[in-house]
């Protein structure tokens, strides 16, 4: 028995959020206000639909331990993620809920010498945490950077973006992207990386995974460009988009 109804995203609304990202940021945020629905709310869910989907809850600091539990570097392949991101010295690149750094302090070492990783939170407790890892892992050129839930608050453009498993958990996905598009070079990069929603094998809880087809539907909301699915994780998938122009 499927236990999630499906809700149709009005084709009014689509049309609405089309080019977002090329907006002013106030003109934006209220285009986007048309471009959600609500409906029932899973134990899981905050009960608003962007595109169909229904926006997961997000996870607090105090769920920091399952970000460096031991055997995540079996179960996500930063290794595999990093040869995806073919980053190169003096790149300019944003974690984007980056939590404890798990991702950042590795793209710190890809883009040095000369490169910087911006991790931003919405959390300040998290960027505490982001902190204590940076130095530990004795690595200096991550920046923390307090975003807010609709903008990431990067502090220049970047050349990539990286989303790991936290774009499903936007409470407001079409204004956030819009301001991530913004905060992007022309040609620069998107990447999710999801749970693969497709996988009945892949033991995540249903909003905490994305389809491929659903992250591309989204994404035409925004001025990006689909480049490649990179399918070498063992559970989830990365998803790849361009900035236009």
């Amino acid at each position: 028995m499927n236990l999630f109804r499906r809700f149709r995203f009005p084709a009014a609304a689509i049309l609405c959020v089309l080019s977002l990202g090329n907006l002013p940021a106030a003109e934006a945020s209220k285009t986007a206000e048309s471009a959600y629905t609500t409906g029932v709310k899973t134990r899981d869910g905050l009960g608003k639909y962007y595109f169909g989907r229904e926006i997961a809850s997000y996870m607090t600091h105090e769920g920091a331990p399952w970000l460096d539990r031991p055997e995540r570097d079996q179960e996500e392949r930063p290794d595999l993620v990093l040869q995806a991101l073919q980053l190169k010295p003096g790149d300019l690149v944003a974690d984007v809920g980056c939590g404890t750094g798990y991702f950042s302090w590795r793209m710190a070492q890809a883009v040095a010498p000369g490169g910087v990783v911006y991790g931003e939170e919405i959390q300040p407790e998290m960027l505490d945490l982001l902190a204590g890892n940076m130095r530990a892992h004795q690595v200096t050129n991550v920046v923390g950077v307090l975003g807010s839930i609709s903008d990431p608050k990067l502090p220049q453009p970047v050349d990539l973006v990286l989303l790991v498993d936290v774009y499903h958990e936007f409470s407001e996905p079409a204004e956030m992207m819009a301001a991530i598009c913004r905060s992007l070079k022309p040609g620069g990069r998107v990447v999710f990386v999801e749970y693969r929603g497709e996988d009945p094998t892949v033991l995540i809880k249903p909003l905490h995974k994305m389809t491929e087809a659903q992250v591309k539907k989204e994404m035409t909301a925004q001025p990006l460009d689909y480049v490649e699915t990179v399918r070498t994780l063992p559970r989830q998938h990365v998803i790849i988009f361009r900035k236009r122009g």
